[in-house]
């Protein structure tokens, strides 16, 4: 089965804003990598790899937006004060980026 152009710019757009998508169910609880997958695809029905995952939680870790624990046989993630922050600012600037990405695809006259 093929994906319409549709799919294919859903599945783009949701990778390249996957750590805005984490950070924010984070607020809400702990997760693992496969939390997050089957989050997103109970979400909006789209199937991410356990590789574009874990990638994704290992950038934000990096970048100290979130806290890995190993517990048992898996490591949990957690916001840390950083992710808070920055959840927190993207939140109070959505409609700036809801104006650009409309923009992006908007009246091509204008």
């Amino acid at each position: 089965m093929t994906m319409t152009m549709f799919e294919k710019m859903r599945m783009r757009v949701l990778k390249d804003f996957m750590d805005i998508v984490i950070l924010k169910e984070l607020r809400n609880r702990s997760m693992s990598a496969y939390d997050v997958i089957v989050f997103i695809h109970k979400k909006f029905q789209i199937l991410m790899s356990s590789g574009t995952v874990y990638a994704t939680l290992y950038s934000m870790e990096r970048d100290g937006w979130v806290k890995g624990n190993n517990t048992e046989a898996r490591r949990v993630y957690k916001l840390t004060d950083e992710g808070e922050k920055t959840i927190q600012t993207l939140l109070e600037e959505s409609d700036k980026l809801q104006l650009f990405l409309g923009g992006l695809v908007g009246d091509p006259s204008q």
